[in-house]
């Protein structure tokens, strides 16, 4: 069996990893065809998501092994005891449900937590218009806690292309110069939610793609952050749907 090179991720690699125990668990429950192995620290305490890594890579003849140093190499953070190597995979959203699009997002810690929140709001489907930060990256994989690896992610080269390929949603913008204050927009399914770039936000000809939707907020900031801003918009649509 192919096992590729333990390396320090480069974005370039057709494979990542997954850090801790959840994350990890969560990649052999979805995609156990896509791990390639699984390493864990020789002094790894014996808890029961470990238990539970090693009984997945039994049940699934997915290999594991104990190496310090291929993790101490790789690992971002110093008390990563378990690394689950995955290779990179492509999916499609799914049609008539509701999407959330990000456009340019860079910041990973950021898209990370979008992924966790969406899937908190039971949105499983992700477009992203690049060019964007990288999704495998290991700190999102890690942010996410596992939420990657439940939902439909699908890259487009603009938002024309997104629309195109998924033409029955009602689109709805959120942007500072949007049309309506968000307790005031009905939402109809399948409905997008579209958020902009964390410095730059959605440009003006986003308004003509849709509702545009506008966040209320005091002057003592310029914006919402977008992961919060993200959170508002999935809440008060879950609550009118």
């Amino acid at each position: 069996m192919f096992l590729p090179k333990v390396k320090k991720y480069q974005k370039k690699f057709d494979y990542s990893y997954a850090f801790g125990a959840f994350p990890v668990i969560e990649l052999l429950k979805l995609h156990p065809e896509k791990v390639y192995q699984v390493l864990f620290k020789t002094d790894t305490q014996e808890s029961e998501g470990i238990k539970e890594i090693m009984d997945l890579c039994m049940q699934k003849s997915i290999p594991f092994e104990y190496s310090n140093r291929a993790i101490e190499k790789i690992a971002v953070k110093e008390n990563t005891y378990v690394v689950g190597v995955f290779k990179k995979y492509e999916s499609e959203l799914t049609k008539d449900e509701n999407h959330l699009v990000l456009v340019n997002p860079m910041n990973l810690g950021n898209i990370g937590t979008v992924i966790r929140t969406m899937l908190g709001f039971d949105f499983k489907n992700l477009g992203i218009v690049k060019p964007a930060g990288d999704i495998f990256d290991p700190m999102v994989v890690r942010s996410t806690m596992g939420a990657l690896f439940h939902i439909n992610f699908e890259m487009f080269d603009s938002i024309e292309e997104y629309l195109k390929k998924y033409p029955n949603q009602n689109i709805y913008p959120f942007m500072l110069k949007g049309a309506k204050e968000i307790g005031e927009v009905q939402f109809k399914k399948p409905l997008t939610i579209i958020h902009g770039n964390e410095s730059k936000g959605l440009e003006d000809r986003y308004m003509e793609l849709g509702q545009s939707v506008y966040i209320p907020h005091s002057d003592n900031i310029d914006s919402l952050n977008l992961s919060v801003a993200t959170a508002i918009s999935l809440w008060e649509v879950s609550k009118k749907s």
